[in-house]
């Protein structure tokens, strides 16, 4: 008998046209599904293609149950939404995606890899899908009384945001992993934190600290009961669930001075996650001091789990993880073909 993996190979070689439709109709179900209800015009915008392919497709889903047109634009229905959910184990078959989290996980070195079809940076929707599939990798490490931190960030909200609420687990404890960063309080940790704890039945405790710190203010702040209480359950984490940023773009969000970002620059950082900026080889060359995760902190807590997508974050995702064994990255496929493809011709240069 055949397997998926050859019955899709034959398909590719003698009805290349019918694996095209498909990611075509799976695409515009999945734009529906997350930014519903929605015009056609929007929706042809969103995906790049024709008003007049968008009708004829539209047509066809809904002539399958599949979408219901209304007055405020359209929508998933139930069965289309059960479609849509079988189809993503076929669309991750037939884009090979199972090779390449093996392919990223050797050069990258990681624990583990997980990679949602895509690329953030040409369909926002993807980052829904990023979300989703860290928050369900959370959920099978998850047990009772573990403590989860994590940082703050638009991606670390879409991941919160796909927690299913649940009451499944006793005594969580959710914790922000550094001090607020940012004038959207939306998606600052400390908020996070809260809304997590929500989902999941928990508790959580808040750092009303700002994430960058003098020092000799930082000392002051650890003499405080309950800032050294909660500093202490940071660090004694299970899980730590973090963002990854581009390290000039992160300078500019903590407003930080022309100079120092340059001097940050000038020491080769690449990217940065919860307060280190890396160069591309994984060194740490610049640290934030602050009251909450360092560093240090991550070689103590059991579950790492990096989370970001986008071709244009390749290269900061490469020099947080380069250096990060027992981290579980959560990516998609534009970042992770642009990442082989940076140290693929890399290797042939050294």
């Amino acid at each position: 008998m055949f397997g998926l993996k050859e019955i899709l190979k034959l398909q590719q070689k003698i009805v290349p046209e019918l694996i095209e439709v498909l990611e075509k109709r799976y695409n515009i179900l999945r734009t529906i599904y997350y930014n519903g209800p929605i015009g056609r015009r929007v929706l042809a915008t969103e995906l790049d293609i024709g008003e007049r392919t968008v009708r004829t497709e539209i047509n066809f889903l809904k002539s399958q149950n599949l979408i219901n047109i209304s007055t405020p634009g359209m929508t998933v229905t139930d069965e289309g939404e059960e479609v849509l959910e079988k189809l993503k184990a076929f669309i991750y078959e037939l884009k090979g995606l199972n090779d390449l989290e093996e392919s990223l996980r050797k050069v990258l070195g990681a624990e583990k890899v997980i990679i949602v079809p895509g690329n953030v940076d040409e369909d926002e929707s993807v980052m829904k899908d990023l979300g989703k599939a860290a928050a369900a990798y959370v959920r099978s490490i998850l047990t009772n009384d573990s403590i989860i931190t994590l940082t703050g960030g638009t991606t670390m909200k879409e991941v919160v945001d796909n927690f299913p609420m649940t009451n499944g687990y006793d005594n969580i404890l959710i914790l922000p992993a550094r001090g607020g960063m940012g004038k959207n309080v939306e998606t600052q940790a400390n908020t996070l934190a809260a809304n997590l704890s929500k989902r999941l039945s928990g508790n959580y405790k808040m750092l009303h600290i700002p994430d960058s710190l003098s020092d000799k203010a930082i000392s002051a702040m650890m003499n405080e009961e309950y800032i050294s209480d909660i500093v202490g359950s940071i660090k004694n984490a299970d899980i730590l669930i973090y963002g990854i940023g581009k390290a000039e773009s992160m300078c500019r969000k903590r407003g930080m001075s022309e100079e120092k970002t340059q001097e940050i620059m000038s020491k080769g950082a690449e990217g940065e996650a919860f307060g280190c900026y890396f160069s591309e080889h994984g060194e740490v060359v610049y640290s934030i001091s602050s009251v909450g995760i360092n560093g240090d902190d991550t070689e103590s807590i059991e579950h790492l789990v990096a989370v970001a997508g986008g071709i244009f974050k390749a290269r900061a995702i490469i020099s947080a993880q380069l250096k990060n064994p027992r981290s579980v990255l959560v990516t998609d496929e534009g970042a992770a073909r642009e990442i082989l493809h940076i140290l693929s011709k890399d290797s042939k240069n050294n």
